[in-house]
């Protein structure tokens, strides 16, 4: 006999408040922009607005921020592996690993004007850094091609928060990673390249790539970092999107709407894969 277990209301009262913010921060305005995509100035359902999406500058923003977003995500993501790898598997007092994923939690919440202004202090045309490679070194590298306002600057500054991010996300995955393990292959004769060939990446790959797909989004969608830093230099999606709600490009806000629904559908897809992929890698560590 199966007994009917009634719901626990006191649990759904106490989430409530978070769906109630949901609904109105994110599912409300997710709808409003759907519906506006797909309708004209006079109000009639229409496909228009996407098929005006076929133009150079909306295509070549988009294949821009894919250009950057990717650049940051593998960047940010094999760098912040080796040093996750460091601080996981090198670092046993528990002080010090407390410091660095405390700077992590900080540093990966670090974006926008703030830290526009501070890579604009570091590595801008009079920047400290700058400055001193050019008073020590006598090496001018704005001279040598370098520019905080361009992708390669963008990309840079992007993996201030990318990396951090990455540390953080896969630190559990390494904790996870068992000394038994190490210790088998070690005695079956495996050498260290062996053991993370065969056991320690094929464990971290799903953490990895689901890791690399969140760094996408996460700099797909960022725009007050990108227009603090580049201003108009730099054509991506967030800022060609920010030019058409202030008017100063389209002058539609239905094509807005379809943009910003096309910036949704890759974000989606990129978390999609993440979710997938954390998925199968907590089955990898329990």
């Amino acid at each position: 006999m199966f007994v009917q277990k009634r719901p626990d209301w006191s649990a759904l009262i106490g989430v409530a408040p978070f769906f109630a913010f949901a609904a109105v921060m994110m599912v409300a305005p997710t709808v409003a922009l759907v519906a506006d995509a797909f309708v004209n100035r006079q109000g009639q359902l229409t496909l228009k607005n996407f098929v005006d999406l076929n133009t150079p500058e909306v295509i070549a923003a988009f294949a821009e921020s894919i250009k950057i977003s990717s650049a940051s995500a593998v960047l940010g993501g094999l760098i912040g592996l080796g040093l996750a790898l460091v601080v996981g598997r090198g670092v046993s007092n528990s002080r010090v690993r407390s410091i660095v994923m405390t700077f992590c939690g900080v540093a990966s919440n670090f974006s926008g004007v703030p830290l526009a202004f501070a890579f604009i202090a570091t590595l801008g045309r009079l920047g400290l850094v700058t400055t001193a490679l050019n008073t020590i070194a006598g090496l001018d590298i704005y001279d040598a091609g370098f520019d905080l306002a361009s992708f390669w600057g963008l990309t840079i500054t992007y993996l201030f928060f990318q990396i951090p991010i990455t540390i953080t996300i896969m630190m559990p995955a390494i904790d996870g990673l068992r000394r038994e393990w190490r210790e088998a292959a070690a005695i079956l004769g495996a050498r260290s390249w062996h053991y993370w060939r065969y056991i320690g990446l094929p464990v971290l790959w799903p953490s990895l790539l689901g890791t690399l797909a969140l760094l996408f989004a996460n700099s797909f969608g960022a725009i007050a970092t990108a227009y603090a830093l580049t201003g108009y230099a730099v054509n991506i999606v967030p800022i060609l999107l920010y030019a058409q709600i202030r008017g100063d490009v389209l002058h539609n806000e239905s094509l807005g709407a379809a943009l910003a629904l096309g910036m949704i559908i890759v974000m989606a897809f990129a978390n999609t894969i993440y979710l997938a992929l954390r998925t199968r890698a907590e089955r990898w560590l329990r």
